[in-house]
């Protein structure tokens, strides 16, 4: 490897607009440095031009550096929107912007609800809740939409149920969290809807201190008592449970029955094997690879020089990792374009990887595995009501998404 940087050629535009004909597919630009161009660089919004990693091999490795740091107070830290920029000298630690140790603490003070058994256990309530939904979404007018109907209230009733919020209030998360996440909020917007949903979460945890129940915020203040994190920790780390466990679900469920409707083929084999667990597993990691709806990079910053490929990250460099490119790699997985729900897909970053890694990922597949499981069996004629180029995304957010997805059968 070479010990100085190699120049690199134009520096594209990001984030970039997907492929009009499939907008599941990553940016042709991005497709086309994963195969030319694997260490180059981007422009975002603040000029500023940090490395571009998109090689599945490369991610794997470099995600796994001690050397990149996610401190986001950093100097030439590659922040996602000039809100984030703003508001991000004024955060307070959380797992996602903290470095080992002090995340490996923060990681543990919140990951028991969230590991495999415990979320194995919710399994039932979770196909209880969908039932229920789909038989509420059958009795009612056609077409429905199916992000209303179906892809919302799975995950903020599971979430909010696993936090110990209350649901009635999920109009208000949806919003506050909305304005949190997008990337069109100005940094007075952003800041205003953070106080609104801190303050009812502080107030909410207040209640769960002097009156614990059997939910996340309860664990917490079981352990701010016991010294082990501040009140202020808590209430951000539910902040942060909360937007995240019912964005990037609600966006999959309807992502994914959009894809499976655009795929009938793969549709028909779900049907056929919606009763085996282990395809149906299979499935939701092949559609996770195929749609990688975190569309807004993972960022780091670089604490020393680091060889990669034919060039070289330098300290203070930023860095930001692709993980469409990675999910599309040939190399990683081949024919990428094609949605194959029989391909071993276990391995993709659509939860990231490495230490930072989602913490809801179990929670995730779960729900998916329910939904994805059961949705298409119980209504076998299921059909998009409007032509596929009418339906509207969403793509201001952190994570991709369909803003509705009119459904008839």
């Amino acid at each position: 490897m070479s010990e100085t940087p190699q120049p690199v050629g134009p520096v594209p535009d990001y984030p970039m607009e997907r492929e009009a004909r499939c907008p599941f597919a990553p940016a042709a630009t991005v497709r086309e440095m994963t195969r030319e161009d694997p260490v180059g660089k981007v422009r975002i919004w603040d000029g500023s031009t940090p490395w571009f990693i998109t090689r599945h091999a490369d991610q794997r490795a470099l995600l796994n550096d001690p050397r990149l740091s996610i401190d986001e107070k950093r100097p030439g830290y590659p922040h996602m929107t000039r809100s984030r920029a703003a508001s991000a000298p004024h955060h307070p630690a959380l797992i996602t912007n903290t470095d080992p140790p002090e995340h490996t603490r923060l990681r543990r003070t919140v990951n028991a609800p969230f590991m495999v058994k415990r979320v194995e256990a919710l399994r039932p309530r979770i196909q209880e809740v969908l039932d229920r939904l789909i038989d509420d979404m059958l009795a009612g007018p056609r077409p429905a939409d199916l992000v209303q109907a179906i892809g919302l209230p799975v995950p903020t009733l599971v979430i909010t149920e696993i936090l110990g919020a209350p649901y009635e209030d999920h109009e208000f998360f949806q919003t506050t969290s909305h304005v949190l996440i997008s990337h069109d909020s100005t940094p007075e917007q952003a800041r205003e809807a953070g106080l609104e949903l801190g303050g009812y979460l502080g107030d909410l945890f207040a209640r769960k201190m002097a009156s614990p129940g059997d939910d996340v915020m309860s664990e917490m203040a079981g352990r701010v008592k016991a010294g082990e994190m501040s009140p202020e920790e808590a209430v951000t780390m539910s902040t942060a449970i909360l937007i995240a466990g019912h964005e990037t679900s609600a966006s999959m469920i309807s992502l994914g029955t959009l894809a499976l409707l655009r795929n009938p083929d793969q549709l028909e084999l779900l049907r056929e094997h919606g009763d085996d667990p282990r395809f149906v597993a299979g499935a939701v990691e092949e559609l996770l690879r195929y749609l990688t709806i975190v569309h807004s990079g993972i960022r780091r910053i670089a604490d020393e020089d680091i060889a990669v490929r034919d060039t070289v990250v330098r300290a203070g460099d930023g860095v930001i990792f692709e993980l469409a490119g990675a999910n599309w790699d040939p190399e990683a997985f081949p024919e990428p374009e094609r949605l194959d729900l029989r391909r071993p897909a276990r391995h993709h970053h659509a939860f990231g990887y490495g230490a930072h890694q989602c913490l809801g990922q179990s929670l995730a597949r779960v729900e998916l595995q329910v939904v994805y499981g059961t949705l298409y069996r119980r209504i076998p004629t299921l059909a998009l009501a409007v032509p596929f180029e009418e339906v509207p995304f969403a793509m201001e957010g952190v994570a991709y998404g369909l803003q509705s997805l009119p459904v008839t059968w």
